[in-house]
């Protein structure tokens, strides 16, 4: 191994380190109570879904909080339900258990208007077993009648009961307080942030939470064929080295599958929409996820719609491509389909892979980078000249009057996406079939990889 390698190798595990050696703290409790209202509260962000229905947090989210300019890192956990033996709750209690064995304080919360329930019993009995610091969060102590009646709580066994409103902030000073002082002081620090924003799309059921644990290696993501699982969107970080030998840094959000608003009947999935459109907006790269076996559907261009409007480079993934009969021209016939179906992406690749198998899995980092790289490339302006020269100094062109365009000169206005404006001679816009031209002839002459191309217009004045 070379001395530079060792060097990255050292560098990376003083990373891991440093951001195990920030402690953590794990939201638990049984379903409704308030986890997810305290866990945002905590954060000082809207990352978990919250609302009156039970179990809507299923998979372990994280956050980072900051009090009294000291720092830890939060988990919220699905309500656990700890003998329930379907699918989701199993596995709900398996992510609950992980989030535990990494904490080093709990906060057992509990519903002060419910009052203790059986279930209550059974958690705070599993606990007393854990050998962890446990503090109770009475929530919804919304008064102070109300608040009086968190101290029964301590018959669970423990001396710290906090009476607090997780939905309007009362008592989460005090909370806070008795947090960072039994915690190791880590001093709050501002992250550098070289990550890769990946969000990955679809409608329900298409694999993306596969996706998601077959590059991880591990069950980060709670899978199942039930369709609807995934309802928050979880942050999973992964790194690796590109073929330069530079290091890839990705941070994928494994959005809720994605349906029209008017057939989301449950008020979980609702909310799924709402934030899975918040995540493309925070993506770098999208993942538009398409199920082989069923093909593409007018869902899917919707879906993928929405990441082609925000700018955002996107890459479209092919799944249970394991499941399909093949013949030699399987691959055209569905990249024809696609291309028929979503004309607006014919920038994005399509990349037919098996979350199951692992199939072109490798592939997918290397390829969210150069799309990353091509998101945020500027072209010297003495090869946009050039191109200039090459293209568009002869009318190529004519506007709807028959009125030969001049282009005068092009600029490029920004990055994320590539934005270029075209000085003309002409007030009225540009006629798509010229726009189209020039996007080609930029595609052609720069690695606009994945990434749309926005094209403006200054025109010259009317003639009076």
């Amino acid at each position: 191994m070379s001395q530079n390698s060792d060097g990255e190798l050292l560098a990376a595990e003083a990373e891991e380190k440093e951001e195990l050696s920030v402690p953590l703290v794990a939201i638990i409790g049984r379903p409704n109570v308030g986890k997810s209202t305290l866990f945002n509260r905590m954060v000082g962000s809207r990352r978990s879904i919250v609302g009156d229905l039970p179990g809507i947090t299923r998979d372990r989210i994280y956050g980072q909080a900051e009090w009294q300019n000291r720092m830890f890192r939060v988990v919220d956990t699905g309500g656990i339900v700890p003998d329930d033996e379907a699918i989701i709750p199993a596995n709900i209690f398996k992510q609950a258990q992980a989030a535990i064995g990494e904490a080093s304080l709990l906060l057992f919360v509990v519903d002060v208007r419910e009052g203790m329930t059986s279930l209550d019993e059974e958690l705070a009995k599993m606990m007393r077993t854990l050998n962890k610091p446990v503090f109770i969060v009475a929530n919804k102590s919304d008064t102070t009648r109300v608040g009086d009646h968190a101290a029964e709580f301590h018959q669970f066994g423990y001396d710290e009961v906090f009476p607090v409103s997780a939905e309007h902030g009362a008592g989460l000073g005090d909370l806070l307080d008795a947090i960072i002082e039994r915690l190791p002081v880590v001093e709050f620090r501002k992250e550098k942030n070289d990550e890769i924003n990946v969000a990955i799309i679809g409608r329900p059921n298409v694999g993306k939470s596969s996706l998601i644990n077959k590059l991880l290696g591990q069950e980060r993501v709670i899978v199942s064929p039930i369709p609807g699982t995934t309802r928050d969107a979880v942050d999973s970080v992964f790194e690796t080295t590109g073929e330069d030998g530079k290091p890839i840094k990705l941070r994928f959000v494994d959005t809720a599958g994605i349906r029209r608003k008017g057939k989301t009947n449950e008020m979980a999935e609702k909310l799924s929409v709402v934030m899975a459109r918040k995540h493309i907006e925070r993506a770098d790269v999208v993942l538009m996820v398409i199920d082989a076996i069923e093909g593409v559907t007018a869902l899917d261009a919707n879906i993928a719609g929405y990441a082609h409007e925000s700018g955002r480079s996107l890459i479209v993934l092919v799944n249970k491509w394991d499941a399909i009969e093949k013949d030699t021209n399987t691959v055209y016939r569905t990249e024809e389909k696609i291309r028929d179906a979503m004309k607006f992406l014919d920038y994005a690749p399509i990349i037919t892979i098996s979350a199951l198998t692992g199939q072109r899995v490798i592939r997918l980092p290397e390829l969210i980078a150069k799309a990353n790289a091509a998101r945020n490339l500027r072209i010297p302006t003495a090869e946009l000249n050039q191109f200039y020269a090459e293209y568009l100094e002869q009318p190529k062109g004519l506007s709807s009057a028959k009125r030969p365009l001049k282009v005068k000169y092009i600029t490029q206005a920004g990055i994320r996406p590539p934005t270029f404006v075209l000085f003309t001679n002409s007030p009225k816009p540009l006629h798509f079939s010229y726009e189209r031209y020039l996007i080609n002839r930029l595609r052609e002459s720069f690695d606009f990889f994945a990434t749309p191309i926005r094209v403006k217009q200054k025109g010259g004045q009317k003639k009076r």
